[in-house]
């Protein structure tokens, strides 16, 4: 909306432009007689129309009319016409002036309109833009700037609730900042009216651009003005956006009231985004933990009462005195009560593993270890458990590799015995390690059923295990998620492929040596 200064000035503008088209008339009617010229001032009609408006081009017609009556017809200086021929000229004049000069108006108009539709357009869709970003507070922060630019006012506060969370962004010179924080109410949702009238009225009142008034909580602020346009969302307040102009300026129109209530919407369905993106991740994590805890709970019964129960029933029957065992019975009964505990001690274990590497609290212990000791180490204590044939494949000119021989041993512990749960009893499982650029490199091949395609995302997930074809869920879901843990513990990466011919491989990688780092070699 065109302030009082502007449109006296467009008023002094059109007549300035007659009075110096009637002074070029003038010096060329002394120097030269000529004919009727008023035809000229429809260039200064036109000029009136397209820059200044169609009132400044209605004011200059006439004007024009006027001036060319007095100065340049007879008799002279009178607002008078001998002629009757020439009030027929000035009047058809006067007609073509007010006409050519509302239709110069209305396409000043239109071209107008069509420039500011097309910054509107603009302007909303970098709002929609800005609203999608990751960063709430650098999007805030642009757009505060962005509609102070489109605006023109000095400074502009964006005030909202985003989950919970109240952020505050401004733009605008350093000066108007802080007027218009120190301006702005203490309450974070007080407006035009008390904040009590502010969760009575209805919306639609609300989104208009309120005028200041020194009642009802505007305050003309020295040289500044304020405005404020709340943001609500199902008719809660959550927000505010302020702008800050100083006093004299040009008001907000329809199509700023529009501007305005189009992005304190988009406030509100960003605050209201944000609170819905909050209560499902946190509906995600509960339905995550109750999975977690179900799984937990199922796999730990079965694998804690299973090897219990073996353990309860060896000791009973050795504790019956009215039943004489031979050396080969205790010896029997012996050795399932010892199988049965390192199986409880590996399951708990790995629910002690798997509570580190959540905790953030694994850090391996790393030193130098020649790899082949190291695997023969693991194999000669699982090959005793099971009928499978385990081969290992390790080059002999393998370097010392950096790691924490506990740790890796576990891993690969937990690849074999995996394999051999799932293999076909007799079968073969080949343990392979070879130095690949600076990394070192075990696989576990089985010929078992292999992993499904579709499985083979989650096989290191906690408690997760293999149905399928072939496949029968056995153990507690643990052995591959912790193998996973401690890999990446060492900066490494784990993996699971087909293996020609059927199978299934599982491998890793770790760093042979960190930067700096060389083997101690004794003589």
């Amino acid at each position: 909306m065109p302030s009082r200064r502007h449109v006296a000035f467009s008023y002094i503008a059109a007549l300035t432009a007659v009075a110096a088209m009637s002074l070029a008339i003038g010096a060329v009617r002394a120097i030269a007689p000529v004919g009727k010229v008023s035809t000229v001032y429809l260039v200064v009609v036109l000029f009136a129309a397209t820059r200044l408006g169609r009132v400044p081009a209605l004011l200059a017609s006439v004007a024009a009319f006027l001036t060319y009556d007095f100065f340049f017809t007879t008799p002279y200086h009178e607002l008078t016409i001998s002629d009757p021929d020439e009030w027929v000229s000035l009047i058809l004049f006067l007609i073509t002036a007010v006409i050519t000069g509302q239709v110069a108006a209305n396409e000043r108009a239109r071209a107008e309109d069509a420039r500011r539709r097309e910054r509107e357009a603009v302007l909303l869709f970098d709002v929609i833009r800005l609203m999608t970003h990751a960063d709430v507070g650098a999007a805030l922060e642009a757009l505060a700037e962005r509609v102070r630019s489109e605006l023109g006012v000095d400074a502009v506060a964006i005030e909202i609730t985003v989950a919970g969370d109240v952020r505050i962004a401004s733009a605008g010179g350093a000066e108007a900042v802080a007027a218009l924080r120190g301006s702005m109410p203490t309450d974070l949702f007080a407006d035009a009216s008390s904040p009590a009238d502010a969760d009575r009225t209805p919306l639609r009142h609300w989104v208009h651009v309120l005028p200041p008034r020194r009642a009802r909580g505007f305050a003309v602020l020295g040289a500044w003005r304020r405005y404020a346009v709340p943001v609500r969302v199902a008719e809660r307040a959550i927000g505010r956006i302020t702008l800050l102009r100083r006093g004299g300026g040009p008001g907000f129109g329809a199509v700023d009231d529009r501007t305005l209530a189009f992005i304190a919407t988009q406030l509100g369905l960003l605050s209201e985004r944000a609170e819905l993106e909050a209560a499902v991740t946190e509906a995600e994590v509960l339905r995550r933990a109750s999975e977690l805890k179900t799984a937990l709970l199922n796999a730990v019964s079965h694998e804690l009462r299973t090897p219990l129960a073996s353990i309860l029933a060896s000791a009973g029957s050795l504790l019956q005195r009215d039943v004489q065992w031979g050396p080969d019975d205790r010896d029997g009964f012996a050795t399932d009560i010892e199988q049965q505990a390192r199986r409880l001690d590996r399951v708990v274990g790995d629910l002690l593993d798997l509570s580190r590497m959540e905790a953030g609290a694994l850090r391996p212990a790393k030193d130098f270890h020649e790899v082949g000791s190291l695997i023969d180490d693991v194999v000669g204590q699982l090959r005793d458990r099971g009928s499978h044939r385990i081969v290992t494949r390790v080059r002999d000119d393998l370097p010392p590799a950096s790691l924490d021989r506990v740790e890796i041993e576990h891993v690969i512990s937990n690849l074999i015995d995996n394999a051999q749960k799932y293999a076909p009893p007799g079968s073969s499982v080949e343990v392979r390690a070879s130095n690949d650029g600076g990394e070192l490199v075990i696989e576990v091949a089985d010929e078992g059923p292999g992993i499904p395609t579709a499985a083979a995302p989650f096989v290191f997930e906690p408690f997760y295990r293999v149905r399928g074809a072939g496949l029968r869920p056995n153990g507690l879901g643990l052995g591959l998620a912790v193998a996973r843990g401690l890999v990446q513990a060492h900066g490494g990466r784990i993996w699971v492929r087909a293996r020609e011919g059927g199978g299934a491989v599982f491998g890793f990688a770790i760093p042979s040596a960190a930067a700096g780092e060389r083997p101690v070699v004794l003589a």
